[in-house]
């Protein structure tokens, strides 16, 4: 028995589906852009510092070392292009947690969640200072943080997040006169703790300061293997070997090349439409004049926002695990989720009915059982790396990159010092009892968001438990 039907569950005209994705292409709107060729380094490689990972992670920590260390030689690789992955496939949101929201904090950290939403909101205003002082242009815009309810249950949870000081609570009246939606019962703003960017074009612009600056960049260049038996670490390459003393490894949602780590992160696949840029008629059937990013408050929950051509970028809902932790592009051309999305768009936004999507697209997101990135030092502490970021890593990769110097740098810092960065995750088993409990876990949020909320023992227990799956 699944309960009873949610707003989504709302039946919306299959030709009205048909209609709106038939011209649209597959593949990033972000990515759809010129972008400089780094090429692969044809000899031999010496530095003191090599990144391996061309997305924010790897982009952050080779800046910040090189404004660090100005006197180093810093090299970043990347396997296919800068920005290519998830740094550029995600919705944009630069959200101030670094831990996956208040709630996911508090429940693993009651001790330290003041200091880290402190450490949080200072990383995302020198992230804005430091984009302003560079000079980056990645169309940012600190919008502000919408979260709504679209069920009765969750009305509560907003109240009960405004009581603990997260936002300003609207109520019916109140929300939709902010953005016009028919499916809103309540809203929580949070005016501070969320900017919007174009999120290629972040990655971009980091690689334009990192070269500024004198880091040497060399995509198609693919990573295999960490030797570290001499005196300095050699890394073994598709080309040119690279020899280092130090290495930061950011290949998140790819298996790592520390075989130990493989366990800790599992890639889920999450879903995005972008729609045609909206005329001023169109925009004025919605409201939104604040333009502020928006999110719904179920466990499978949708993320949107305006880009600055007034776009529409909708995306979430489905996260789907495949059999076997494969990041394979195959899994992006999934027309079911893709027309899912569209049908929630519709019931969301039904005075939007002549809109049409122009991109579909998707991408992995490395996720761990806490939801949050966590930390490590290999190889005599010659080797940092960060994993887990599950879907709110824009913001959270500076933060993660400075713990990863503070790190390699062995300095004991109020970042290092967090149980967060001390202590991991529990891994998640090995297959088939990885993808069997995953399943498990998916039906058991659907249910949940179909019983008014309502968590059954298998939540109950994983909650107890401190494990999870989320995107």
């Amino acid at each position: 028995m699944r309960g009873v039907e949610t707003v989504f569950d709302a039946h919306v005209d299959p030709a009205l589906v048909d209609r709106s994705l038939a011209d649209s292409t597959l593949g990033s709107m972000w990515l759809d852009t010129a972008r400089p060729d780094h090429p692969a380094p044809s000899g031999p490689v010496t530095c003191d510092l090599l990144v391996i990972g061309g997305g924010y992670a790897g982009l952050w920590s080779a800046l910040h070392a090189a404004r660090r260390h100005p006197d180093r030689r810093i090299v970043l690789i990347e396997a296919d292009r800068i920005g290519w992955a998830a740094s550029g496939r995600n919705g944009g949101f630069v959200d101030a947690s670094l831990t996956h929201g208040f709630d996911n904090g508090k429940s693993r950290w009651p001790n330290e969640i003041d200091t880290l939403e402190a450490m949080g909101m200072e990383n995302l205003d020198g992230m804005q200072a430091e984009i302003a002082e560079l000079g980056l242009d990645t169309e940012w815009q600190r919008t502000g943080m919408l979260s709504v309810a679209t069920e009765p249950h969750q009305v509560q949870w907003l109240e009960q997040a405004a009581a603990e000081g997260q936002g300003q609570l609207l109520d019916r009246e109140q929300i939709r006169d902010e953005v016009h939606s028919p499916t809103y019962l309540a809203g929580l703003y949070s005016p501070d703790t969320c900017a919007v960017v174009n999120p290629a074009k972040l990655a971009l612009e980091l690689a334009r300061a990192c070269r500024d600056i004198g880091v040497e960049i060399y995509e198609h260049t693919t990573a295999t293997r960490i030797d570290s038996g001499g005196a300095a670490l050699r890394v073994l390459t598709d080309g040119q070997a690279i020899t280092c003393r130090q290495v930061v490894l950011a290949t998140n949602v790819f298996p790592s090349l520390l075989t130990r780590n493989r366990l800790f992160t599992v890639p889920v696949y999450d879903y995005v439409l972008a729609t045609e840029p909206l005329t001023d008629a169109q925009l004025d059937r919605i409201g939104w004049q604040r333009r502020q990013g928006i999110g719904d408050s179920a466990n499978q929950f949708h993320y949107y926002r305006l880009s600055m051509d007034n776009r529409i970028v909708w995306g979430g809902y489905d996260a789907v695990y495949h059999f076997g932790r494969r990041v394979d592009s195959a899994y992006e051309a999934r027309q079911q989720t893709y027309r899912r999305l569209a049908a929630h768009f519709f019931i969301t936004f039904p005075q939007l009915d002549d809109v049409r999507f122009t991109h579909r697209w998707a991408g992995a997101i490395d996720t761990n059982t806490r939801f949050c990135a966590h930390w490590g030092l290999a190889r005599e502490g010659r080797v940092a790396y960060v994993n887990g970021f599950t879907g709110l890593g824009v913001g959270a990769a500076r933060f993660a990159a400075d713990v990863c110097l503070d790190l390699l740098d062995g300095a004991r810092t109020p970042r290092t010092r967090l149980e967060m960065v001390r202590k991991k995750p529990l891994p998640f088993p090995p297959e088939p009892l990885a993808s069997v409990g995953i399943q498990a876990t998916r039906w058991s949020l659907d249910r949940a968001d179909h019983c008014a909320g309502r968590r059954n023992l298998l939540l109950r227990g994983l909650d107890a438990l401190g494990l999870g799956f989320d995107s």
